[in-house]
């Protein structure tokens, strides 16, 4: 049996363990089931919501935001990240800055772009943009400065154009950092989603799961909840794969 094979079985056990767990504790009484409900009724509920079609509209707006927000965060984070790159001094300028509002936690900020954008959709994209930059603006000015100078100035020196030097050995190497920008860039897009519409918003599947909570209805939460995990679940494993293919290709 291989490690891939292993680690596959270990984490389907994990998730058979937290399961299991859920069903007996819920079935014997030993949580209120205001607090935790049983797992059959919190699938029942999601059932219900996918056959009549409640869900759909929450998880289309949250999805919307999520393509937008992400969208702007790459072509901000990997323009602005190649022009800072392009010179040592604002190399040195420009990445200590980001570095340092990267550290800021950035949800304090969602204030203003409520007050700015309104509770649409609009606040949630420009938040979730601000997030996504930060990782790929500063993975993508590490995978351009660190390329290895004297491979441009030999190209340079064989006759090879600023074109051919960029698409031969100054983008190919600087990717897979860039790659790894981008997956960060994009968890933390989808976070901040979630996390803005739970605080301030009028749909999505985060202020569906806190409107649940409020009315106490826990089965109805926890569906959208075990949503939120299947979705982030799907993407992430997507983007992962498509990071693997890269870094082979």
């Amino acid at each position: 049996m291989n490690q891939t094979t292993t680690s596959r079985l270990i984490q389907a056990g994990f998730v058979a363990a937290v399961l299991l767990t859920w069903v007996l504790v819920t079935s014997t009484g030993l949580i209120n089931p205001i607090f935790l409900p049983n797992p059959v009724d919190v699938m029942e509920e999601l059932g219900q919501m996918i056959a009549d079609g409640s869900l759909w509209a929450d998880l289309t707006i949250t999805l919307f935001e999520l393509v937008l927000a992400y969208t702007a965060a790459v072509v901000s984070g990997t323009l602005i990240g190649f022009a800072v790159s392009t010179t040592r001094w604002s190399t040195r300028v420009f990445e200590p800055l980001f570095a340092a509002f990267f550290a800021i936690p950035i949800i304090v900020f969602y204030p203003l772009t409520v007050l700015y954008f309104g509770l649409g959709p609009e606040s949630k994209i420009v938040h979730g943009g601000m997030f996504g930059f930060f990782p790929i603006a500063l993975n993508t000015i590490t995978g351009f400065a660190t390329v290895d100078r004297r491979l441009l100035l030999l190209a340079a020196s064989m006759g090879a154009s600023p074109k051919q030097r960029f698409v031969r050995i100054l983008f190919p190497a600087a990717l897979p950092i860039m790659i790894t920008g981008y997956r960060m860039g994009f968890i933390l897009t989808f976070l901040s989603i979630i996390g803005s519409e739970s605080i301030a918003s009028l749909a999505g599947l985060g202020h569906r799961i806190v409107w649940y909570a409020e009315a106490l209805e826990t089965p109805k939460m926890f569906a959208y909840i075990v949503i939120v995990v299947l979705l982030a679940t799907l993407l992430n494993t997507i983007v992962a794969a498509l990071e693997l293919r890269r870094r082979g290709a």
